[in-house]
C-alpha cells in the first residue's frame, strides 16, 4: 500500500469522530496554548477542522500541518470540559501517527524513542558516565538550578537541577522487599523518578516501607511509551510496552504476588492504564491480556495510600516550629485523565510543618507537556508565567504536585523569577515526617 493509501485509511478513521464536534468553541476557555496566542488554529475546534481536511492540506504543506498538530500540550482540557465527549486527545494522537507515517520520523527521535528508551541500562549508563561532567558545562543560576550555555539551540535557556550521580534502578537493581500487611505492590518508577528525581523514589520507597507494604521493582522496566505516542511514533511506543510487558510477565505471572502497580508519576499512570488499553489490539492476545490485567492493577501512589492503605494519621513527628506555607498544582494527567486531585492534598496535610493554601487555576496546565517545552519553549515560558504568577500570589515558599514534568517545568520557571519558592512531589512533603 503506498504512503497516501495508508495516510487516507488512517484519515477515513477518524472521520465519524470528528463527526461529533460541535465547533462551539468552550475549549477556547481552556486551552493554554490559546490562551497565549489567541489563534483558532491553536485551539482544539481549528485542530480538528485541521484534521477533517488533513490528507489534502498533508500533500499542500506538511511542513504546516505539523507545526499546527504539534503546538498541543496535550493536557486533556478541551477533552474535559468537551460538551459532546469528543476523544480530542485520542484523534490528535492518531493524527500525529498518521502525519509520522506519511513523512517519516526525526532520526534523533528514533534514536531516543527505539534505542535509548527501549534499552534501559544504557540509558543509565550514559547518564552515569556524564553527571561527574555536567559541571562543566552547566552555569549557576540559583542556590539549586542550572543551565547549559552550549545547549541552548537544544533545550533553551532553561534553569534545571544537576542529574543525581546514579539512578534509582543503578542504587537497588531488582529491588524485592517482602510485605508485612499482605500487600505487594510493583514499583513501576518511571524515568524522571528513575534518572533525574531520584530523591521522590526515594521518598515513594520509604512511604511504601514504613507501611509495610512489600515491593518489586524490576531493574530492566523502560519507559511507558508516552513521550513516544506523543510525537507520533507508534512504532516506538510498541517497542517500549513490549518490553515492559516482557518484564511485568516475569512478576505478574511468575508469582511476585503482585496486587497493585503504583506509580509516582501521573503521565505513567494514565499511560499504563489507558493508553496501552487503547492500543492493545496492535499486540498478541496474551500481551492484550496482561495490559488488561496492568489497566486493572495500577494506580497512582497518592491515591494508593489514602484509597488502599486508607492512610489518615497525623503523622506523630510534632511540629518544627516553622510552618511553611505550600500550594498544590494539579497535573494534567492526574486529574484530568486519572481524576486524582483530592487525595495528594489529603497527605500533604498529614505534614505539620506545611499548611496548604490553593492557588487560583491550580489545574491550569504549567505548560510542560513533555516535548512541547522542548520544541516550543517560548510558549512554555509563557503558560509558565502564568502558573508562576497565580504560585506567588498565594504568598507560598513551596509548591508541589503530582507529576516530575511539571515539577521540572516549575522550577525552571520559578528561578527565572529568582522566586524563592521550592518544588516538591506531595509523596516528599509527606515522607518528610516518617522516620528513617
Amino acid at each position: 500500500m503506498s504512503d497516501i493509501s495508508r495516510l487516507a485509511s488512517t484519515l477515513m478513521k477518524l472521520d465519524d469522530r470528528l463527526a461529533d464536534c460541535m465547533r462551539c468553541g468552550l475549549c477556547q476557555a481552556v486551552c493554554p496554548v490559546f490562551g497565549v496566542t489567541r489563534k483558532e488554529a491553536d485551539v482544539s475546534r481549528g485542530k480538528l477542522a485541521l484534521v477533517d481536511n488533513l490528507a489534502h492540506k498533508i500533500i499542500l504543506d506538511v511542513d504546516a500541518v505539523e507545526e499546527k498538530l504539534n503546538r498541543c500540550l496535550l493536557c486533556g482540557s478541551c477533552q474535559a470540559n468537551c460538551p459532546s465527549g469528543v476523544s480530542i486527545l485520542k484523534i490528535f494522537m492518531e493524527a500525529r501517527q498518521a502525519l509520522v507515517e506519511y513523512r517519516g520520523l526525526n532520526p534523533i527521535k528514533k534514536l531516543v524513542f527505539r534505542e535509548l528508551l527501549t534499552r534501559p541500562s544504557l540509558f543509565s549508563a550514559m547518564l552515569r558516565m556524564g553527571a561527574p561532567f555536567q559541571g562543566a558545562v552547566m552555569k549557576k543560576r540559583s542556590a539549586k538550578t542550572y543551565d547549559l550555555p552550549l545547549f541552548h539551540k537544544l533545550i533553551g535557556d532553561r534553569h534545571i537541577a544537576k542529574l543525581p550521580m546514579r539512578s534509582l534502578h543503578a542504587k537497588y537493581g531488582d529491588l524485592k522487599v517482602p510485605s508485612k500487611n499482605g500487600i505487594t505492590v510493583l514499583f513501576f518508577a518511571g524515568c524522571m523518578a528513575d534518572k533525574y528525581y531520584t530523591s521522590l523514589g526515594e521518598a515513594s520507597l520509604k512511604v511504601l516501607k514504613h507501611h509495610g507494604v512489600g515491593i518489586v521493582m524490576p531493574s530492566k522496566l523502560t519507559c511507558c511509551g508516552i513521550p513516544a505516542l506523543a510525537s507520533g511514533d507508534r512504532p516506538g511506543f510498541v517497542m517500549q510496552t513490549k518490553k515492559n510487558l516482557e518484564v511485568l510477565a516475569q512478576s505478574m505471572v511468575m508469582g511476585d504476588g503482585i496486587d497493585y502497580i503504583v506509580t509516582p508519576c501521573g503521565s505513567c499512570t494514565a499511560t499504563l492504564k489507558e493508553w496501552w488499553t487503547h492500543f492493545a489490539p496492535e499486540f498478541t492476545p496474551a500481551e492484550q491480556r496482561l495490559i488488561a490485567t496492568v489497566a486493572e492493577k495500577t494506580m497512582d501512589i497518592n491515591a494508593f495510600l489514602i484509597d488502599v492503605l486508607h492512610v489518615d494519621e497525623k503523622p506523630k513527628a510534632a511540629p518544627s516550629g516553622k510552618v511553611t506555607k505550600v500550594t498544590f498544582h494539579d497535573s494534567c494527567h492526574l486529574k484530568k485523565s486519572c481524576g486524582i486531585s483530592a487525595q495528594p492534598r489529603k497527605l500533604i496535610g498529614m505534614n505539620p510543618n506545611y499548611e496548604l493554601v490553593e492557588m487560583a487555576e491550580a489545574d491550569r496546565c504549567c505548560g510542560c507537556g513533555g516535548s512541547f517545552t522542548l520544541f516550543h519553549y517560548d510558549l512554555s515560558k509563557e503558560i509558565g508565567q502564568r502558573k508562576r504568577n497565580n504560585i506567588v500570589a498565594t504568598g507560598a515558599g513551596a509548591v508541589s504536585t503530582g507529576c516530575p514534568a511539571c515539577m521540572l517545568q516549575l522550577t525552571d520557571t520559578l528561578s527565572r523569577n529568582m522566586d524563592d519558592v521550592k518544588v516538591k512531589h506531595s509523596i516528599e512533603i509527606y515522607a518528610e515526617t516518617l522516620p528513617d
